[in-house]
């Protein structure tokens, strides 16, 4: 490949990213509502990028299970069913303890650090909203794929797990994270030990009760501009204001 059209599929992988962490946080974090219609003209205003692009980048929030592509080129904010959202859960729990066995006993001092910031990143955002509450909690499964390096797991943990966290910011009980804080550091510890069964079984145990966590509860309509919602989630994507994560995880 000729480096200007090599330099130009970086750019335009480059600005897929920043749509997608945009749009991904709006959704997770319920500013986008289940329904809401993601016109691809609307978002390349936003973005100050082509149709095409917009395309990409909806069908890759599709493959996580975030949009919904439907005839005629529309997409819409995904909504799950409790059924599915069970189904999803039990998948993602094999999983990650195939995550979590790997890591056992392995992580270096750097990961170790890395983990612990993203539980005390947790941490301070407890007491405010919950769904960002949820989105760190997710972002803490996805960082461990990330450190086994296998790109069968980081594609179908990362996936899996944010099809989970919008139906977790839907349906999830108010003020859940603090047990989830908890049990994100006795999953570290035991992963420190090199216990690969109980880091297993804690993992297990984990992710049901994050499941059992929810409750079917519809969520109000509001019915604002698309642009006008999108507004801060662009400018943090644009700027990369986001938790520290490898880059990987944030070019997601």
């Amino acid at each position: 490949m000729a480096p200007r059209a090599a330099s130009k599929t970086a750019e335009s992988s480059d600005k897929v990213s920043v749509i997608c962490r945009a749009l991904r946080r709006a959704i997770i974090e319920q500013a986008l509502e289940p329904g809401a219609k993601l016109p691809e003209d609307s978002l390349g205003e936003r973005f100050g990028v082509s149709r095409t692009i917009a395309r990409h980048a909806l069908g890759q929030l599709a493959a996580e299970g975030l949009v919904e592509l439907r005839r005629n080129r529309i997409a819409v904010v995904a909504t799950p069913s409790w059924q599915d959202a069970r189904d999803a859960f039990d998948v993602r729990i094999q999983l990650e303890r195939l995550v979590v066995r790997q890591l056992a006993g392995k992580l270096t001092k750097v990961q170790i650090e890395e983990l612990n910031a993203h539980v005390d990143a947790e941490d301070r955002a407890r007491g405010g909203s919950d769904p960002v509450s949820i989105r760190l909690a997710t972002e803490f499964h996805i960082l461990l794929a990330h450190m086994t390096n296998s790109p069968i797991l980081i594609r179908y943990v990362s996936e899996i797990a944010y099809r989970c966290c919008l139906t977790l910011s839907l349906f999830s009980r108010p003020h859940s994270s603090e047990c989830a804080i908890n049990e994100h550091r006795a999953i570290i510890a035991a992963l420190i030990k090199g216990d690969e069964e109980k880091v297993m079984s804690l993992m297990h145990s984990h992710l049901d009760s994050v499941a059992g966590r929810a409750l079917v509860s519809p969520v109000p309509q509001r019915g604002r501009d698309l642009l006008d919602i999108l507004a801060p989630y662009a400018e943090a994507a644009e700027g990369g204001r986001v938790v520290k994560l490898p880059k990987a995880v944030r070019g997601r």
